[in-house]
């Protein structure tokens, strides 16, 4: 979902505060047609074909529905009887999930969920931040996100991930294009303000740690969206519908990763990037492919080198690619398509599939948000 410089204009802030979503989306199938916003469907999208057969291991999940408060969302239920085949030296992380789509005027809750264990429900957000713009921090603990309706369009929030110790931390942020990115120690934020008179201001790095809430804003202005960071620091890759370019955290652009183009290949929401930032899963598309909507998709159905643009090959064993997250180590928490639900698979570093789990069936409308230690 890019919604970039190329899609703004400028706006009395009355109107920027009301919120209605059907402006914005207005706007985007304006400026972007059918190539904008990572909707496609995935039998029209192209994915990877693994390279190595993989028998998927059987594992019962949560059959509970998503939502009801059963036994799959319950904190503190017993295990769900999940097996893995973990080793001491890759493991499975904790997964965080939100819905896909707007939940009818309704609160959309967070999960969290660690193989082998149930789902737990976790704070509530409002719609729009559920599926627009809210981040897990690295270390599970905290959430970021921007309100986006008439009481609080642009204000940054900050809480803990059951919705305690909820924090205004500014206001005037754009709720839609460059989405509240946490740095990996969980002490900045990157976020771009968003004018009251319209359009863009300046990215800034937000230290959520200090007392007057200090700012160390970029000098340079990319026209780039949704940022994400390495788990070394130093890398930060941000997309437009031509393209994945990678900065530094201080703004200075470091390369654009080969292969994109206005009329070839084309990238907008990206999904993770690896530890040293030399490998990014995101939806790649070609004209034509996605249907333009109102929301963040963190589908993926490529991890490229950012070096050299090419593809890297995942143990998929012939199924359909719908997520990956790069977990600290290097290793990758998969989402694959099967025939009855999703799985996940752990693969290491070198793309070697370590064990496979079937996903509860509770999660089966929901998006991983993010996989932390």
């Amino acid at each position: 979902m890019n919604l970039g410089p190329f899609t703004r204009t400028t706006r009395p802030a009355s109107a920027r505060r009301s919120g209605a979503l059907a402006g914005t989306a207005a706007l985007l199938l304006l400026t972007f047609g059918a190539a904008a916003c990572g909707t496609a469907d995935p039998k029209t999208t192209p994915a990877p074909t693994g390279t190595a057969t993989a028998t998927p291991v059987p594992a019962t999940g949560d059959t509970s529905a998503a939502g009801t408060g059963g036994a799959g969302d319950a904190p503190g239920a017993p295990p769900s009887g999940g097996s893995s085949t973990n080793t001491p030296s890759v493991q499975f992380g904790k997964l965080f999930y939100g819905p896909v789509t707007r939940p009818s005027g309704e609160n959309g809750n967070l999960r969290s969920w660690r193989p082998g264990d149930n789902p737990v429900r976790l704070m509530a957000l409002p719609e729009s931040a559920a599926v627009l713009n809210v981040n897990v921090s690295r270390d599970g603990r905290r959430v970021a996100w921007a309100g986006e309706g008439a009481d609080d369009g642009g204000d940054l929030y900050i809480a803990d991930v059951d919705g305690s110790n909820k924090q205004k931390m500014r206001s005037e942020v754009d709720p839609y294009c460059v989405t509240p990115a946490w740095s990996p120690d969980g002490r900045q934020l990157l976020f771009r303000e968003d004018k009251p008179t319209g359009g863009f201001g300046r990215f800034g790095l937000l230290d959520v740690r200090s007392a007057k809430k200090t700012v160390r804003w970029w000098t340079t202005e990319p026209e780039d969206c949704h940022a994400l960071w390495s788990a070394d620091g130093k890398t930060i890759a941000m997309s437009t519908y031509a393209g994945v370019t990678l900065y530094s955290p201080d703004g200075t652009k470091l390369r654009v990763i080969p292969g994109f183009s206005r009329d070839g290949w084309s990238a907008d929401d990206l999904a993770s990037l690896s530890p040293d930032g030399s490998r990014i899963a995101l939806l790649r598309m070609r004209p034509g492919d996605a249907a333009v909507m109102v929301k963040r998709d963190l589908r993926a159905n490529v991890v490229l080198d950012t070096r050299t643009g090419k593809q890297v090959s995942l143990p998929l064993g012939g199924r359909t690619l719908e997520q990956v997250y790069f977990q600290a180590d290097g290793s990758m928490v998969v989402r694959v398509k099967t025939s009855n639900g999703y799985a996940v698979l752990l693969v290491d570093e070198d793309g070697k599939k370590i064990s496979e789990i079937a996903e509860p069936a509770s999660l089966k409308n929901e998006q991983i948000l993010a996989v932390v230690d």
